[in-house]
């Protein structure tokens, strides 16, 4: 009997793959195939585990797959491609998968989707798996881009960019790190409640969570119960990274104050700022996209903000609505390629070149431009993004501070709690990383300030 994705977990995460590889996002397909099929929570629970794992790990399944397949992969069809990935990565790293069913389902989806002269070749290539998997000639770590490709699962380029950045050693984990699934972090609302109360709120419905140890509001799952969360309605809390939440402190937001979101969508840090004063401050949220612009206003509402404005507005041209230094804070969290948060978009390694970065770090230096006449005499602009390249993060904040002298590079290290220095570097820029500071993600920010 054939199967649909509504009603099949291998043939929901076969469709949501090539979706992907057609260049849609995988939380939007996750989210779109999930909400209209009829599969139970085990089942859900596996299709995500499926596109997720495959899309992190491909570098290391298509390094196996290698070992025993007789033709080059990217030579075959990729329909192909992808099932022998489903399989093989169920072999690799689902124990809880017997292999019989591993091989078999994924040799009946073929015959599903009509690709009956590839069935005895993908039954054949993980059969022979399976068998040999134990002997698999892995990359050592003392190899450093080999392990970091064929192992932790990164592109080349991307290989050569950690060890550029990081010690041998650092960088190995850095890319060991980037190849598990993320935390299930949030920020706790503080206009809805507190840290304690919502700790206690969690315990009592089932769930297993501890406090974080950078960000005050804080509070990572560590295990799921079966029952909701507490507080989703009614604007408890909001899903966000520990080093995300991070950005609105650094910012030194007040009360009374006018501040700037320049790239707002869709909101955390938007509400988080609305949160640290009280909704006492006049936010602007902008955002390019009218649909994210509602975002804002959507998710503002949950969490009872009521002090943000937000509005369409594409910055790659003057805001010749906003004044000129008429604002005392400004947050840049720039458009980036997001290689700080790849676990949790994993098919960005995948999609992204040295060419993309650079053309990125024109983008973000163009919008820079655009924003920093904003900021008033005194005012603080940061400059945040959640990624660890050169090109868009010390070269940004170099080439334009070379360029406006008006500006200074605050260091953030002798400003902030003394628990959080060890996220500093010398210059006093942030610099988190998942292996160094309990899984949170990969973010840099500078804090320059207009002088007076």
């Amino acid at each position: 009997m054939s199967s649909s994705p509504t009603d099949s977990p291998r043939r929901a995460a076969y469709e949501i793959l090539q979706r992907v590889t057609d260049g849609a996002f995988s939380d939007v397909m996750l989210d779109t195939v999930l909400d209209r099929s009829k599969l139970d929570l085990r089942d859900r629970h596996l299709v995500t585990e499926l596109v997720y794992g495959i899309l992190r790990l491909r570098g290391r399944i298509d390094f196996a797959l290698t070992q025993f397949c007789n033709q080059p992969l990217q030579r075959l069809q990729p329909e192909v491609l992808s099932l022998l990935r489903l399989g093989a990565y169920q072999l690799l790293e689902l124990d809880r998968v017997p292999a019989h069913a591993a091989v078999n389902t994924t040799v009946e989806l073929a015959r599903e989707l009509h690709l009956d002269a590839a069935v005895g070749f993908i039954n054949a290539v993980l059969r022979s798996l399976n068998r040999g998997c134990a002997d698999i000639p892995w990359p050592v770590p003392e190899k450093i881009k080999p392990y970091l490709q064929h192992v932790c699962s990164q592109p080349g380029w991307l290989a050569k960019e950690m060890m550029r950045q990081l010690p041998n050693v650092a960088a190995r984990a850095l890319g060991e790190s980037l190849a598990t699934p993320p935390p299930l972090t949030l920020r706790v609302n503080s206009l809805k409640t507190n840290r304690e109360d919502f700790l206690t709120a969690l315990a009592a419905a089932g769930h297993q969570a501890h406090s974080c140890s950078f960000a005050p509001e804080g509070v990572t799952i560590d295990q799921r119960g079966e029952k909701p969360l507490p507080g989703d309605a009614d604007g408890w809390y909001q899903v966000q990274d520990e080093a995300s939440i991070l950005m609105a402190h650094l910012l030194d937001p007040h009360s009374g104050q006018r501040i700037l979101d320049a790239c707002a969508a869709p909101g955390g840090k938007t509400t988080h700022l609305v949160a640290l004063t009280s909704n006492q401050a006049e936010i602007i949220a902008l955002d390019k996209y009218p649909r994210r612009v509602e975002l804002i206003a959507e998710g503002a509402r949950r969490l009872g903000c009521s002090s943000i404005g937000a509005r369409q507005w594409d910055l790659t041209e003057p805001p010749d609505f906003l004044e000129m230094q008429s604002f005392d804070r400004v947050l840049f969290d720039a458009p980036c390629s997001g290689l700080g948060v790849l676990r949790r978009n994993p098919e960005g390694r995948w999609n992204k070149s040295p060419a993309k970065l650079k053309e990125l770090a024109v983008l973000q230096r163009q919008i820079l431009e655009n924003i920093a006449p904003l900021v008033g005499p005194g005012g603080k602009l940061l400059y945040s993004v959640c990624t660890f390249s050169h090109i868009e993060t010390d070269a940004i904040i170099d080439s334009f501070l070379e360029d406006h002298p008006e500006f200074e590079l605050e260091n953030l290290a002798e400003k902030v709690l003394s628990r959080w220095v060890d996220l500093f570097t010398d210059k006093g820029t942030l610099r988190s990383y998942p292996h160094r500071h309990n899984g949170m993600d990969a973010f840099f920010a500078a804090r320059l300030q207009r002088r007076g």
